[in-house]
């Protein structure tokens, strides 16, 4: 289901519904300020569940938690005042920042690693949405390899603290309505306009020296 929104000014009735959709364990596809992205509550383990099969990934570095501010990143990783700084200074932005994780995250989020992605975009369809929800969402990024898998099991590991490959500009999606090739997304938030195929910059922050697991958009260093 399309719902065609204005990203500078969503009607609040596409948001409820959303959200609704959200709770009750769907997935959503919206823009964000690289390309695509499908969403789940964070609450919810029937969205978790299906968004974890649906991306056919492993590795859970390739998950990520949408935030609206750094305020929402203490509820679930370590954040001291150094590392605090710089993703103050980068973020909003296309930016993934991999951050150890707090007691019971893990849990929550079905994952192994204790460690998790979070970011916050520089775009507003997200964020309202977030806001709207008032929690964070939990994402990866939509491919069109995706098109077709909705009961497969993950597949696919890299090894823990090596780099992860860049996604081919030709498995991103530009405009909205191509993601209805994916099975198992509930709703399109589609603005009309095509989105760059792009992917953002990943930094690994859990240890002594920042890490770049994989670089897109964002500059580093900076």
């Amino acid at each position: 289901m399309i719902e065609y929104i204005v990203p500078s000014n969503i009607d609040d009735r596409v948001l409820t519904r959303a959200v609704k959709l959200l709770e009750e364990g769907a997935l959503i596809a919206l823009p964000t300020d690289t390309s695509w992205s499908i969403v789940c509550s964070l609450k919810s383990p029937a969205g978790i569940k299906k968004l974890r099969r649906l991306s056919g990934e492993r590795d859970e570095r390739h998950f990520t938690l949408l935030c609206s501010s750094i305020s929402q990143f203490v509820d679930v990783c370590s954040l001291d005042n150094t590392r605090f700084r710089l993703i103050n200074r980068l973020s909003p932005g296309p930016y993934v920042f991999i951050l150890k994780t707090l007691p019971g995250t893990e849990k929550v989020l079905d994952i192994r690693r204790h460690e998790v992605g979070v970011r916050i975009p520089e775009y507003p369809v997200p964020i309202r949405l977030i806001q709207t929800i008032g929690h964070p969402l939990y994402s990866i990024t939509a491919k069109k390899s995706m098109a077709g898998i909705d009961e497969e099991e993950p597949a696919g590991n890299e090894e823990a603290g090596t780099e992860l490959p860049p996604i081919p500009e030709d498995n991103l999606f530009e405009s909205g309505w191509e993601l209805e090739e994916i099975n198992g997304v509930d709703m399109i938030l589609d603005s009309g306009e095509e989105r760059e195929r792009v992917f953002s910059t990943i930094l690994d922050m859990c240890g002594d020296e920042i890490k770049v697991l994989r670089k897109g958009l964002g500059d580093w260093p900076v």
